[in-house]
């Protein structure tokens, strides 16, 4: 789950620009929060990605044990090229790991949250 501070614009970057379909929506008037659920199918096959918008809340501090979510791609160069054409941040180019040969990349979400792509062979 991610705190946003602004869902639809959250909900255009993970499905403009990352692919992901958006899944649900709810909101709480309740307790004054709005959520939307993403990803590139459903659970339990697939994983989901939780947006929460707390009402009236536009940004958070990032906490120091956050690091980054990890997406599986099947060439992280296209990826890139394809989030970059689509308005998105890319932050690290693909290209091997430090130390390694695992490629990835790195992106970043309009409230600041890293992802990183790794290269994995689907077949």
């Amino acid at each position: 789950m991610l705190r946003v501070g602004n869902l639809q614009r959250s909900i255009d970057f993970y499905t403009k620009v990352m692919g992901m379909t958006l899944l649900k929506t709810t909101e709480n008037t309740e307790y004054k929060y709005s959520l939307a659920f993403v990803g590139y199918g459903s659970n339990p096959d697939h994983a989901e990605l939780e947006l929460t918008y707390n009402w009236g809340v536009e940004s958070y501090d990032m906490g120091t044990a956050y690091g980054h979510l990890a997406i599986a791609v099947p060439d992280a160069y296209a990826a890139c090229e394809k989030i970059r054409n689509a308005g998105g941040k890319v932050t690290r180019e693909a290209g091997p790991v430090k130390g390694g040969t695992t490629v990835i990349a790195f992106i970043t979400d309009p409230d600041g949250y890293k992802v990183e792509l790794i290269q994995r062979d689907f077949a």
